[in-house]
């Protein structure tokens, strides 16, 4: 939570119909801006999910080469539940993700290829909003998006635990509990003590706190 002296969040803006999501992991979306995705694509604006890898390496116990494929159709049945049809793995090998001029090119041809409006991706800095550190993969990633974009004619911006803009997305919460629920094996190995939809539940409640007047609000800030 932003300190009492920050000035309050501004409202993300609207005038866009294009968005490209990038991101690191499979689940990265889910964690994060899920709830607004699906309160854009409510609105009829098209969004985009590339992911630089199949996240392969999260589950444990599981091989790579058969969490690979997991993985990847639980990103596919959790992108459609907010509304998103398309889904592209890159195949960079997951916990390895470094900002390279190969994955600065990644990025660059998905922005030739969709012409977003605008591109979201993970927060790059050190630490979550709770002091956790960040993981290696996402601080890379957002780097690569951050200077593949900088000479582009494209809006960017990233999630953020103390944002500048905000989106309301109160009506939108539950899809995003269910947009994370689906990945049901990730979660179910993650923390087996605890039903996957009540870990969704809990996640999602710390992504969409009351903000800016709103109910439910889901947090970004520019990319830069």
């Amino acid at each position: 939570m932003a300190d009492a002296t920050s000035p309050e969040p501004e409202v993300f803006p609207e005038d866009w119909s294009t968005a490209l999501v990038l991101v690191a992991h499979p689940d990265d979306p889910e964690y994060g801006m899920a709830a607004a995705v699906a309160r854009w694509t409510s609105q009829g604006k098209t969004v985009i999910y590339g992911l630089a890898t199949s996240g392969e390496e999260g589950i444990e116990g599981m091989s790579p080469g058969t969490a690979g494929p997991v993985r990847e159709e639980e990103q596919r049945r959790s992108a459609a539940v907010v509304g998103v049809d398309e889904v592209r793995f890159w195949g960079y090998p997951d916990s390895e993700v470094r900002n390279t001029s190969e994955l600065r090119d990644s990025i660059a041809k998905s922005l030739t290829r969709y012409s977003p409006d605008i591109v979201i991706t993970l927060w790059g800095g050190p630490t979550w909003g709770n002091g956790v550190p960040n993981q290696s993969d996402h601080m890379e990633f957002t780097r690569a998006v951050a200077e593949a974009v900088a000479d582009k004619d494209v809006r960017a911006f990233q999630t953020a635990p103390e944002p500048t803009l905000i989106v309301d997305v109160s009506g939108f919460v539950e899809r995003a509990v269910e947009s994370l629920a689906e990945h049901r094996q990730y979660l179910s190995v993650l923390d087996p003590t605890t039903p996957v939809i009540e870990q969704a539940r809990a996640q999602v409640a710390s992504a969409t706190e009351p903000r800016g007047g709103f109910r439910h609000a889901v947090g970004f800030r520019p990319l830069g």
